[in-house]
């Protein structure tokens, strides 16, 4: 075993996980590279062509690296484990009106947890992903912090993660920008890989229309929810729509009715397949609440506790103020209004760079 000790590298054919593996391998970590696969293309029930972190070419792709720097490289077949869980998940979100965060779920219950198993069977001692992210310890707990790439910064899907999975894991990428990992691919002579693109979509969607993937997993679900109602806030119906899980809190396109003005979802109940329409004005909230809560930074949050919540991966964040009410649940109150709070959705907390924590969104917010 090499003096930096044997890691396992997770490996999905991008240019992040192969960049850190090739970094690690370079550095004298003896390398083991795992690519999991959680879903096959043809189970999806769309037709098109394969890509994404499940198809073969970025299997193959994360081997061709394995064996051009020399480290053993393992396929790890996990479908049965995501499929059960975040899949199903996936589903029972949209069915009770929410929107779900399937990939914070897989990372925190699957990806991580089978990582750090086939770690133990590998006698690695620690674990890597291309993550742009750090992890440091600090006053006895290990904090994530935001990558030095903000543009690219993941830290937001990885507030769920335990401290017994972040103590034996690292992010190489961390202090490095996704232009910098670019070049560093080229000049390592992988110049196909520095010019690789990059897929944004769930690797269980891959064409990115959700409604389609739940027609496939819903059987009957167009005829048992066609019909459904739009409504205003005053309770008045102002039309017809083909069943409320085919629409998300913000929602503005696609609503196939014309009013006259832009009207937004502001509302889902499923209960009575109603979805609500109003104004921007409308979707501005003010408090919410935060349900599944794990904090990262601190092991509880004994005072009201000032931080920057962000309720999506690309918002910039709002000043507010939370509160935990329970282990595993907080109030927040934001500073200033923010818009299309959606139930399902991830809220992460931040003090500076650091996260504290993060929850998602429950449907009981009712405060404008």
């Amino acid at each position: 075993m090499s003096k930096k000790g044997r890691i396992l590298v997770a490996m999905s054919g991008g240019i992040d996980s192969s960049v850190t593996s090739m970094m690690l391998h370079d550095e004298g970590y003896e390398v083991i590279g795992i690519t999991m696969k959680t879903w096959d293309y043809a189970s999806s029930g769309t037709s098109g062509k394969e890509t994404g972190c499940c198809s073969l070419d970025s299997i193959n792709d994360a081997r061709s690296i394995a064996v051009e720097k020399g480290f053993p490289h393992y396929i790890l077949d996990i479908r049965g484990e995501f499929g059960d869980f975040v899949i199903d998940n996936f589903v029972d979100e949209y069915l009770a009106g929410r929107t779900p965060n399937p990939c914070v779920l897989c990372n925190t219950h699957i990806k991580w947890e089978a990582l750090i198993k086939r770690a133990d069977m590998l006698d690695c001692e620690f674990i890597a992903t291309g993550h742009y992210a750090s992890v440091r310890s600090e006053g006895g707990r290990y904090v994530v912090s935001r990558g030095k790439d903000l543009s690219k910064d993941q830290s937001y899907v990885l507030w769920g993660l335990s401290q017994k999975n972040l103590a034996r894991t690292r992010f190489p990428l961390g202090n490095y920008k996704k232009s910098e990992i670019r070049s560093m691919a080229f000049e390592m002579g992988f110049k196909e890989l520095a010019n690789k693109s990059e897929s944004y979509e769930i690797c269980f969607v891959p064409d990115n229309d959700y409604r389609a993937f739940l027609k496939t997993r819903v059987e009957g679900i167009e005829e048992k929810l066609d019909g459904g109602v739009f409504v205003n806030t005053k309770n008045e119906v102002i039309g017809k729509h083909k069943g409320y899980p085919f629409y998300t809190i913000g929602q503005r396109k696609g609503l196939e009715v014309a009013f006259g003005k832009p009207m937004y979802v502001t509302e889902i109940k499923p209960n009575t397949n109603t979805v609500v329409l109003g104004e921007l004005d409308d979707l501005q909230k003010t408090e919410m609440k935060v349900r599944g809560l794990n904090l990262v930074k601190y092991e509880s949050l004994s005072k009201p506790t000032e931080v920057l919540t962000k309720i999506r991966y690309k918002d910039p964040g709002t000043m507010s103020v939370i509160t935990q009410t329970s282990a595993n649940s907080a109030d927040v109150e934001f500073h200033a209004p923010v818009t299309a709070v959606a139930p399902g959705q991830s809220a992460v907390f931040y003090e500076g760079n650091d996260v504290v924590g993060g929850g998602f969104i429950d449907k009981e917010y009712d405060k404008v």
